[in-house]
């Protein structure tokens, strides 16, 4: 089964504002959902990965590509 991820478009925004977003965002969803962050701000690779391991969220995977960034995380 695939599970299809929510999605937070947080491109466009500077630190700490993608984190931000995202903390806000998990907040309304339930453990066990996929999330994919789409940012902007190179920092985001760094610091969303940080998020999680401090938070206890897992993070599944992260890209790059040109400036687009995707960083999907499961709620825990």
């Amino acid at each position: 089964m695939c599970e299809t991820p929510e999605v937070l478009d947080a491109r466009g925004l500077l630190c700490p504002l993608p984190v931000i977003r995202t903390q806000d965002r998990i907040a309304a969803l339930a453990p066990g959902t996929l999330l994919d962050v789409m940012a902007t701000d190179p920092g985001t690779l760094q610091d969303l990965p940080a998020w999680c391991r401090v938070h206890g969220h897992e993070l599944v995977e992260s890209a790059q590509s040109g400036d687009e960034i995707r960083i999907r995380v499961k709620i825990r």
